[in-house]
């Protein structure tokens, strides 16, 4: 299957559909994927969230047609999905700097924001290291904090939640580890806002265990049996890292005939000496074959 090219019906499917209230079942059927692939795909390599997508291409559809016709505003606020003409002006305002009376006027400036296409890059055949394995379910159980997303560099929060850890409480979690992967991991889940920059999610520090206990001091994320695939990365963190990362969503989830799976990505490191120049690590991502 070419899941760029349905990627690609999809969005075509979404800008015919500008006017209307989008069915957003419909765009998964045409993308071939789940609603919640796409949205998590698109957020990844567009950097904005679907919702926020078809938002400015409804204003600025909003723009052309305000300088085009003699349409009152509240006609033009309700056919690209507005209730109030004051609810579209505050819209309008935000992203053309100007208000929609104003755009009408002679040598006003406004904004186009294009129709968006999927492209894959060739980047020279770089490899990318994976392997796939079936899991039972599992639980890990550590410290939690809601932290911002952020996709380069170190996430001050992420390290903030790993200082808190002693090494008493290490060595506690060691010892209630009993499955793979072995050891301090990172889980990510429950992200808002299609995953964009500085949007919320859940981030845990912990280890895997099939016997979790109940206890006031440890959090504990419940992850259901899955399909995964764990990426293999090597070099200076956090670049290598991020690299791949990226890789992930740009060219391995566009052409490999899985699509995401609900649940969290988990990051394993073989060490804490971040400053090692083939800092190992894997990434661990749950899918379905679609």
């Amino acid at each position: 299957m070419d899941t760029l090219r349905q990627f690609n019906l999809a969005m075509q499917y979404i800008e015919t559909h500008l006017e209307d209230d989008i069915d957003f079942d419909r765009v998964a059927q045409v993308a071939c994927c789940s609603e919640y692939h796409f949205r998590r795909l698109f957020a990844s390599l567009s950097g904005m969230s679907l919702s926020e997508y078809i938002r400015r291409r409804r204003l600025s559809q909003a723009a052309l047609h305000l300088c085009h016709t003699d349409d009152r505003v509240i006609d033009v606020a309700v056919k690209y999905g507005y209730s109030s003409a004051d609810a579209f002006t505050r819209a309008f305002q935000a992203l053309h700097g100007v208000t929609p009376s104003e755009a009408r006027l002679h040598e006003i400036t406004v904004k186009v924001f294009p129709p968006m296409t999927f492209q894959l890059t060739i980047r020279g055949g770089e490899p990318m290291e994976y392997r796939i394995i079936e899991k039972p379910a599992f639980h890990i159980i550590g410290v939690h904090k809601r932290v911002k997303l952020q996709y380069r560099g170190v996430n001050p929060e992420i390290a903030e939640l790993y200082q808190s850890l002693t090494e008493a409480d290490i060595e506690t979690l060691d010892k209630l580890c009993d499955a793979e992967p072995r050891g301090l991991l990172n889980a990510s889940v429950n992200f808002s806002d299609e995953r964009t920059e500085g949007s919320l999610l859940d981030q845990y520090i912990g280890v895997v265990t099939t016997q979790p206990q109940s206890t006031d001091k440890w959090a504990v994320l419940a992850v259901p049996a899955s399909t995964w695939v764990v990426f293999t990365s090597r070099g200076k963190f956090p670049d290598a890292l991020q690299d791949i990362w990226g890789r992930i969503y740009a060219e391995w989830l566009a052409t490999s005939g899985y699509e995401l799976a609900t649940g969290p990505e988990l990051l394993w490191t073989e060490t804490d000496d971040y400053a090692a120049p083939d800092f190992h690590a894997e990434i661990w991502i749950p899918v379905v074959k679609k």
